[in-house]
């Protein structure tokens, strides 16, 4: 393709991304090549998707074979990969039913729908409001954007939709709010990513959870993110000895395939009966096939224990580095989401990576968001640690 055609082709798409300037062509295990044949570490894992790396062998391979049977076919008939995967789901969660759907702000706005229907059939009709909390992100569709509070989400929107109630995070006095008689469900990231990397209290969910369950309120929990092995969990809850209510997932449910999920409990599960929600492409076989492999590789691999070994280094490499430099205010995160905080904007530090041929994440103005992919080795990241101090020694330091 030629230069005037490609730029042709960049003009046409919309806007609504602030692009780096790469272009990324191919990508195997933690690194991507871009058309110039440079070669990056990755440690954006597509924003908490690529967990298993870059086109990994297992995924590869189940995709091909399904590639040769059957690309889709409509959720009006059975589909064995998707209740195969339901079935994995399940057995390796508290959970005991799976809608499936494309994205993440689907999973969530299915959560939102159920919970609405379940106040109803409760007979709750006064419950119509369901509780999110402040610097959290649930999707950038009309209701998730809602759901999500962060006001510059919010900007140029209004007026948004309405039903969503919003609290401090981590603040126990505000859990008194919870319950005031219009709350059916609570929704929360137990590590709000795009929020700045902050992991839930213990305490402060844990007393949360038993708010809800006394009230009948609906705990639902949004693992977009933190799903699928990222935390050194399948999913972060089992950390916190709670059960949720819903769970919803994507991003690395399809190792870079998309698809998207919303589990709940039985009671919760059944007010979704035949004609009140659906999705095309949910879970069609292609998908559904991405996602066996996925779950499977991580169970079978034994990548959760090395998950916690390997984030555990990092994060106390980081915490040394912090040490050494005034700029870096604190290191926070679980498993491989890690957020390192500097007392200015992140925005120079990421570009620095990038010229080191490193990538890596914002989360806030202040935040570098730091998302490996679950199958790095401790090579690579003693690589990166080795960059990290190059960065901050060159320029990094503002003290």
């Amino acid at each position: 393709m030629s230069d005037t055609v490609m730029n042709q082709s960049i003009d046409s798409v919309m806007k609504t991304y602030q692009r780096f300037p790469v272009t990324l062509v191919k990508g195997k295990g933690s690194y991507v090549w871009d058309d110039k044949e440079n070669k990056y570490l990755d440690y954006t894992s597509g924003i908490a998707t690529c967990n298993l790396g870059h086109v990994p062998e297992n995924v590869h391979q189940k995709l091909s074979e399904q590639l040769e049977k059957l690309w889709h076919c409509s959720n009006l008939y059975e589909i064995p990969s998707q209740n195969q995967l339901a079935g994995l789901l399940t057995e390796n969660s508290c959970l005991d039913q799976v809608f499936f759907c494309n994205s993440g702000a689907e999973a969530n706005e299915a959560a939102i729908k159920l919970a609405k229907k379940y106040a109803k059939d409760k007979g709750h009709p006064e419950r119509t409001e369901i509780v999110t909390f402040q610097q959290s992100f649930h999707g950038r569709t009309g209701i998730t954007m809602a759901a999500t509070a962060q006001e510059k989400i919010h900007h140029g929107f209004t007026p948004l939709t309405q039903g969503f109630r919003y609290l401090p995070y981590n603040d126990l006095s505000s859990l008194e709010q919870v319950h005031n008689g219009s709350t059916t469900a609570v929704l929360l990231e137990l590590v709000q990513g795009e929020g700045g990397v902050n992991a839930a209290d213990s305490e402060w969910i844990n007393k949360l959870a038993e708010i809800c369950k006394e009230a009948d309120i609906l705990l639902m929990i949004d693992e977009v993110q933190t799903g699928m092995g990222r935390t050194g969990t399948l999913f972060a809850y089992e950390q916190y000895g709670i059960e949720p209510d819903v769970l919803t997932l994507a991003k690395g449910l399809g190792s870079g395939f998309p698809i998207g999920a919303m589990l709940a409990k039985e009671e919760a599960g059944a007010s979704l009966q035949p004609g009140t929600h659906g999705s095309t492409f949910g879970g069609n076989p292609l998908a559904a096939s991405a996602g066996i492999a996925t779950i499977e590789t991580i169970l079978k691999e034994d990548i959760l224990s090395k998950v916690k070994t390997n984030s555990e280094w990092l994060k106390q490499q980081l915490e040394a580095i912090m040490q050494e430099h005034d700029a870096i205010k604190d290191v926070r995160g679980t498993g491989f989401i890690i957020g390192v905080e500097f007392d200015s904007e992140a925005a120079s530090y990421i570009q620095a990576f990038r010229e080191k041929r490193v990538l890596v994440l914002s989360a806030g103005a202040n935040v570098l968001r730091i998302l490996p992919p679950l199958t790095t080795t401790k090579r690579e990241l003693e690589d990166f640690i080795l960059l990290f101090k190059e960065v901050m020694t060159e320029g990094g330091n503002k003290s």
